[in-house]
């Protein structure tokens, strides 16, 4: 219940910022145009509370997944504040109607929604990289590969402990996320790497496992144990009766190698058990600046994966606020990494090389949203609500009636007719797109919750 009250209200808090900001575009670019406002409203359905000031009415509405600003000359029926005409005399001969003003200032006012969305894309991560920018105490900025799990599609590929990531599916100098990224994007395909091994470059081919389709896909389902912190993993409790206690680790030990292999991550070190299979590992671990070596054999804790039974200790994080004109770079860089991204798996889910299926609804959102709220820091709450601006914005630009790409989409095509679509053409358009688009809604939502742990079963060997 805790669970779902945080992800309901991450979700309401989080979809709010974006249309008001999204609908302020449309509404900020109406007020300059003189075009007459008459409701800004986030949410849809039967109003809740609101006030008016002068001609225009703000209101909250009960179905929080939307909201619209309504403008002389249109009616409440689009979905994302671009809906049908009202062809009444009333608008016919309002000039402040929006009916009434040049096309070009309609595609201003369609367009201002997803630029504001972009906009606070830039703003939100320059704030962060400004005055925030939390990174791990001695973090490791190269990606170096910590450790590769034998028989793995890494080590099929070539690449070993120590070597350095140059290049991947074509991304230059990438970062683990971009790694993870394109690994994704490339499930049950073959991608380039050139890695950095002794002072040598060498090209590689890695097959990325098809299990990359998952929602659960990690690096290490492909072998990857990135390096990300040079210090050694620190025992902060032990559980009794495990084999870490068996093994003699203490509270506040650090364990600095593992079967001589430096670890500096317990991610990496829980890899190196699956592969071991139960398998006793030689531990070299600093005590108090005294160094020991004990021996610990891996048991199946919870049933299901091979684990010691100690807690570590989370990753030390500082902040290291960048310079204002460095912040400003850093957020351009998001800006344009995450738009070629959406922009590539629009074109893979055009050309089915990526499922639908992956697609997140807006139960998934809710789920992420909650997620993200209970996480320490504060870099996952600022790049979800960057990503989500990102996202809201480019896919309204998409040229589909009731969005304000297909809005703009429509102008154009009068303008090059030279004349208005007829009324009667347009409302079957927008009926016809509000229904496949509900539709579609639906069938995300429907895969949303299939992928609920309520709804799956696991059985555990």
């Amino acid at each position: 219940m805790h669970e779902f009250l945080v992800s309901a209200a991450a979700f309401i808090v989080l979809i709010g910022v974006m249309v008001i900001v999204h609908e302020l575009g449309h509404f900020t670019v109406a007020k300059l145009c003189n075009v007459r406002v008459e409701a800004f409203s986030l949410g849809f359905g039967p109003r809740l509370f609101g006030f008016k000031i002068g001609e225009t009415e703000y209101k909250v509405c009960l179905l929080p997944l939307g909201g619209f600003v309504k403008m002389t000359g249109e009616t409440e029926s689009g979905l994302t504040g671009n809906p049908s005409e009202d062809n009444t005399q009333e608008a016919i001969s309002d000039p402040r109607a929006f009916t009434a003003r040049p096309r070009w200032q309609r595609m201003l006012i369609g367009v201002a929604g997803p630029c504001f969305n972009f906009l606070l894309t830039i703003a939100l991560m320059w704030f962060y990289f400004a005055f925030i920018n939390e990174v791990p105490a001695g973090m490791v900025k190269s990606t170096t590969v910590e450790w590769v799990t034998p028989n793995s599609a890494a080590a099929l590929a070539g690449i070993q402990s120590g070597d350095v990531i140059n290049q991947f599916d074509g991304v230059k100098n990438p970062d683990w996320e971009a790694v993870l990224e394109q690994a994704v994007l490339n499930a049950n395909q073959m991608v380039p790497v050139a890695v950095e091994r002794g002072g040598n470059t060498l090209q590689l081919s890695l097959h990325v496992p098809a299990s990359a389709k998952s929602d659960t896909f990690g690096l290490s389902d492909a072998g990857l144990s990135p390096q990300l912190s040079d210090g050694p993993i620190g025992v902060m409790r032990v559980q009794p009766g495990t084999p870490a206690e068996q093994a003699g680790l203490l509270e506040g030990d650090a364990i600095e190698a593992v079967d001589g292999h430096a670890f500096h991550s317990v991610n990496t070190l829980l890899d190196y058990m699956q592969a071991g299979a139960g398998k006793p590992m030689a531990l070299t671990v600093l005590r108090k600046g005294v160094t020991l070596q004990l021996v610990a054999t891996p048991a199946r804790l919870d049933g299901t994966s091979w684990k010691l039974g100690f807690a570590p200790v989370l990753t030390p994080m500082r902040d290291e606020p960048l310079s204002l004109a460095s912040a400003g770079v850093k957020s351009l860089g998001f800006f344009k990494t995450n738009t070629l991204l959406v922009g590539e798996i629009l074109d893979r889910l055009f050309t089915h090389r990526l499922s639908v299926k992956q697609m997140m609804g807006p139960v998934g959102i809710a789920q992420a949203a909650g997620e993200v709220a209970e996480m320490d820091g504060w870099l996952p709450k600022f790049q979800l609500a960057s990503e989500i601006s990102l996202q809201l914005g480019i896919l309204n630009l998409l040229p589909f009636p009731i969005l304000d790409g297909g809005m703009i989409l429509l102008l154009l095509i009068e303008s090059v007719l030279r004349h208005d679509i007829s009324m009667v053409i347009k409302e079957r358009i927008y009926t016809a797109a509000f229904v496949v688009l509900m539709a579609f809604v639906a069938f995300t939502i429907f895969n949303d919750v299939s992928r609920l742990q309520l709804f799956t079963h696991v059985v555990k060997p």
